[in-house]
């Protein structure tokens, strides 16, 4: 594959730009924070400088105007407020949009980007005319003092890999050099011998003694893009006494050999760089290639059964520990190819910081999003398709569910809402949450919408649960009036049939007058599962292994015994089952013996009846295709080993399916 230095510019600036929303929805409380005022303005300095070297000038010339504007918020001649920090969000979204013109996308409005470049010098004027930070000239610090010109020891140790990743030393060297008068000292001790020497390893590291009235910061920028991997130490110098001197008199006082001094500062900047190389081993790879590569190992974990029960059945002995092994083996290329596919959950969380923060801001509310389990790993094909089901379920929030700041303070509640959104494991699950601390669900208005709709009849005897879900139901909405938020009806049945695409299921609750919560439930992979391979008839169903807890023995005249109660004892414990036998419909006999496969399935624990219990199976998760579609207790198939279709059980439509079944006789 051919390199190309924009498509490489494009992925590097989407991250900038997320990290950079991120850092101003910081800022919009008004708080000021030197750490995030730095990574806002290298950002924008990486994106202007590396936007310039491939040839995007617009880009660069646009986000020049804001590098400009952060570094007088840098220099505190300009106060961290809203404002401030709408102005870096919107400029995050135009230069979006000047990038995503190199993809493809639409051109921006005209006369946006001058609209935007005007609103930046305006506000620059007005805060710089405000001096609303200006700082008495008896406090302020001699090296903030235009004009003064302050030394410097800057000691610069580079990334061994600085030359082939096209670094120029000697060109830092020379910008440093354009900031004031500087005295290079170069340090050669780890230049190793001749034959082996290596020409693209930087061996030389340096120290400079810099005069100049450029401020920190302007001298950090010099090193900017090679600062990675580097150890870069930038101090003020009180006096001209050599930093080395001042070395030997304090290890002299405490009477430390010098050899020992002079480890501990060799030492320190070897282990800093070693720990940020270690940092930087990361491989950028195109998801394609990535899905390529997990149907490669399906396709092999499905020869490996093959030949699995090929040398069970005709080979010989010599055969088992080789096949022993390839299974082994398979095994772990598996999982750790399906590893490569986990990403934490945090990757999507993040944009939706931004959400909140414009739909409070259109809907006149006050709201914080809180986040837990960031870390949580879920497969990227599953995180790609859940990102437009959880900001359905945050609208929705925001609009029916979060109160205005007037109403919350009458009801006795604080007028900024919180909207908690968090990740979990659970079991072969992650589990994902939306509660927020609003008004919670109107279960009357919902009714009368359903009876007004005649989706149930006026007398129906519904459940709780019956009458939330409801809500999940298309074309369901209790919204008066139509808005650009909410209101035409289409939201939770989208999210209901896209978590339904993904394997997964959805509950709602809701506490009047305290909030109303969403979980979704879904499996951490779409592809490959360990799997309990059993036989109902003649037929061979799979079921995930990651649920199974235990299997029982269920014999003929225990089930006579119970009177046609569907529930066995299991170590004192009533466990209710599901015989698959009558909920597929399939045929044959059972035998006097059948076994109980005892499932987790959110905090409770049944059964699914079946003939005999196989073993373990890898299994490769295929999809039914569009003719079977509207099975739900199936969620997809699986190629054995002999050439036959198993069928992978879904267990909560089980449940589901069998609870439908039970419900005429329950009436």
């Amino acid at each position: 594959m051919q390199y190309n230095p924009v498509q490489t510019f494009l992925q590097e600036a989407e991250e900038l730009l997320a990290g950079i929303e991120e850092s101003a929805l910081a800022l919009d409380t008004g708080e000021r924070s030197e750490e995030t005022i730095n990574q806002l303005f290298r950002a924008f300095h990486t994106i202007k400088g590396s936007g310039g070297m491939c040839g995007l000038d617009a880009v660069a010339g646009f986000t020049h105007h804001v590098e400009s504007l952060l570094a007088r918020v840098r220099e505190g001649t300009i106060q961290v407020s809203p404002r401030l920090a709408e102005l870096i969000l919107q400029s995050r979204d135009h230069i979006k949009t000047l990038l995503g013109v190199e993809q493809g996308g639409d051109e921006a409005p005209a006369g946006s980007g001058e609209a935007l470049i005007a609103a930046i010098d305006e506000f620059a004027r007005a805060e710089t005319a405000g001096g609303k930070n200006e700082v008495p000239s008896s406090q302020e610090p001699a090296e903030n003092i235009p004009g003064a010109e302050v030394a410097w020891r800057i000691r610069f140790r580079p990334n061994p890999a600085l030359l082939s990743c096209g670094g120029n030393p000697v060109a830092l060297l020379n910008e440093l050099r354009s900031l004031g008068s500087c005295e290079v000292t170069a340090h050669a001790e780890e230049v190793p011998a001749l034959d082996a020497i290596q020409p693209d390893v930087c061996y030389f590291w340096w120290t400079v003694t810099l005069r100049t009235a450029a401020s920190e910061n302007a001298i950090r920028d010099v090193f900017i893009f090679v600062e990675d991997g580097a150890n870069l130490e930038i101090e003020g110098l009180a006096d001209e006494t050599p930093r080395e001197q001042t070395v030997e008199t304090k290890a002299a006082s405490l009477a430390i050999p010098a050899e020992t001094v002079e480890s501990i500062a060799n030492a320190a900047p070897t282990a800093i760089r070693q720990k940020s190389v270690a940092r930087e081993s990361t491989v950028r790879v195109p998801s394609e290639r990535l899905d390529h590569l997990v149907n490669l190992v399906g396709e092999l974990v499905m020869t490996q059964s093959r030949l699995a029960q090929a040398a069970s059945q005709n080979g010989g002995p010599e055969f088992t520990n080789p096949v022993q092994e390839l299974e082994r083996l398979v095994a772990e290329l598996r999982d750790d190819v399906l590893g490569i596919r986990m990403l934490p959950i945090g990757t999507l969380f993040g944009r939706f910081r931004r959400l909140v923060h414009d739909l409070s801001a259109q809907l006149g509310k006050e709201v914080d999003l809180v986040t837990e389990g960031a870390e949580t790993e879920l497969d990227k094909s599953i995180l790609d398709q859940l990102g437009e089901p959880l900001v359905h379920c945050l609208r929705n929030s925001l609009d029916h569910g979060i109160e205005s700041p007037a109403e919350r303070c009458q009801l006795g509640k604080p007028p900024r809402a919180t909207i908690r959104l968090a990740a979990a494991h659970t079991g072969s699950h992650v589990v994902i949450s939306i509660k927020d601390d609003g008004r919670g669900i109107d279960r009357a208005a919902v009714r009368n919408k359903a009876v007004e709709k005649q989706l149930i009849a006026r007398d129906a005897n519904m459940s709780d649960e019956e009458v939330l879900n409801l809500i999940l139901l298309p074309g369901f909405s209790t919204a008066r009036q139509v808005s650009n938020v909410s209101g035409r009806g289409v939201g939770m049945d989208v999210v209901k049939r896209a978590i339904d695409a993904l394997r997964g299921s959805l509950s709602l609750a809701s506490e009047d007058g305290k909030g109303a919560s969403v979980s979704i439930a879904l499996p951490l992979t779409l592809a490959i599962i360990d799997g309990l391979l059993v036989q109902v008839g003649d037929d061979r169903l799979i079921v995930p292994m990651a649920a199974v807890t235990e299997n029982v023995e269920l014999m003929r005249v225990e089930r006579e015994r119970k009177n046609g109660r569907n529930v066995i004892a299991v170590r004192g414990e009533l466990v209710p089952y599901v015989d698959l036998r009558k909920t597929f419909e399939l045929g044959g006999e059972s035998p006097a013996i059948e076994k109980v496969v005892i499932v987790q399935h959110g905090g409770d624990r049944f059964g699914m009846v079946v003939d005999r219990v196989l073993g373990t199976h890898q299994t490769v998760i295929q999809s039914l295709g569009r003719f079977y579609r509207k099975i739900d207790v199936v969620s997809g198939a699986t190629i054995m080993g002999d050439g036959r279709v198993a069928l992978i059980v879904d267990i909560a439509a089980i449940v589901r399916f069998a609870a439908r079944q039970c419900q005429p006789a329950r009436q």
